[in-house]
């Protein structure tokens, strides 16, 4: 493929792959709708910073309107929320016979699939730690798993030169025929970081404290359910298992996935999640309503009850309107 890698979002997750690539050599081009950061990418270059890497790359960028030309290939890394919004602008870019390859957190490949057909679409799970701190800098805060794979689970020549790609930023990528078990797996880690998100300890204190383990446990079950009554069975990282909140699994086996990620993330340079960062830092709605507000009515179609799951998105949405704020009581709401 001799175009360019178009990125579409050059945030943490985009402008990090994108200047690693850039770095390594290939031909990158970042989109984004941050004028300062696209000027800054483009002239001072994306500075990197953070204990996995330390550097500075210059990488031609443009805003939507810039952009010209057809592309084979378009990583699309924006927050969930703004999938809806970035089909339409970057549908005209997308050559006949290209394909977006979903960089993103949550089930984005769903609306993906519906506007732009199935086979145009390329999933992706990621789970390194990354957070935009303003125009032309990232934080790298820590390495962790990259999936890749198709939607229909068939690999092709595409699947292996995107994974290719992909080991030039993190060499131990993954290349899977089923790549809906690892996005739903982190479907049910991405709902605890939400909840993490409702007080301002970090992630590591929230999954270290005894009190909290209800909450973990519930999430864990209602995402997990919900993912095998449509007939998936999610697939996690590292020694985090989402099949140990399955049902009937004793709390013992999702007790220990719970202090393993108590010490997963008590490593690193990101001690908060993104979604802790866009209400306490950034002070803008999160991924909240595309990401795990789809989970209760893809839980509605199968009978499967999610109230944990609904009490989060209603206090995840009081803290985006200002009738909550970020604290203990916060978090205990879920438990009553």
């Amino acid at each position: 493929m001799a175009d360019p890698i178009v990125i579409w979002g050059a945030g943490a997750i985009g402008g990090t792959l994108g200047a690693f690539w850039a770095q390594a050599g290939h031909e990158v081009l970042l989109v984004d709708t941050v004028a300062e950061h696209v000027e800054a990418c483009r002239t001072t270059g994306l500075r990197i910073t953070g204990p996995v890497a330390e550097f500075t790359q210059v990488i031609p960028a443009v805003t939507p309107a810039e952009l010209t030309g057809t592309y084979s290939r378009i990583v699309l890394a924006v927050k969930a929320q703004a999938t809806a919004a970035a089909i339409p602008m970057l549908a005209p870019h997308l050559a006949p016979d290209g394909f977006v390859f979903s960089a993103q957190n949550g089930l984005n490949e769903i609306a993906l699939s519906r506007a732009l057909g199935a086979d145009r679409v390329m999933g992706c799970f990621v789970n390194f730690g990354a957070d935009w701190h303003g125009p032309g800098e990232i934080l790298f805060g820590n390495r962790s798993a990259v999936v890749i794979g198709e939607l229909d689970g068939i690999t092709r020549p595409r699947t292996e030169a995107m994974f290719a790609l992909a080991q030039k930023f993190e060499p131990d990528a993954i290349l899977t025929d089923d790549i809906w078990s690892y996005l739903w797996g982190k479907m049910a880690y991405g709902a605890m970081l939400f909840a993490t998100a409702l007080n301002n300890d970090s992630m590591s204190a929230n999954f270290a404290d005894p009190a909290r383990l209800p909450v973990w446990l519930a999430l864990g079950r209602e995402v997990v359910a919900t993912a095998l009554a449509h007939g998936v069975t999610p697939r996690g990282f590292g020694e985090f298992r989402p099949m140990a909140f399955a049902p009937g699994v004793p709390d013992a086996e999702g007790a220990a996935v719970v202090d393993w990620l108590r010490d997963f993330n008590a490593v690193g340079a990101k001690t908060h999640s993104g979604i802790w960062r866009d209400l306490a830092v950034r002070k803008r709605k999160t991924e909240a309503d595309a990401q795990i507000g789809l989970v209760p009515g893809l839980a509605a179609e199968k009978g499967v009850p999610v109230p944990m799951m609904r009490r989060l998105c209603a206090l995840i949405e009081d803290l985006e309107t200002g009738r909550r704020n970020q604290s203990p009581e916060t978090f205990a709401a879920l438990l009553t």
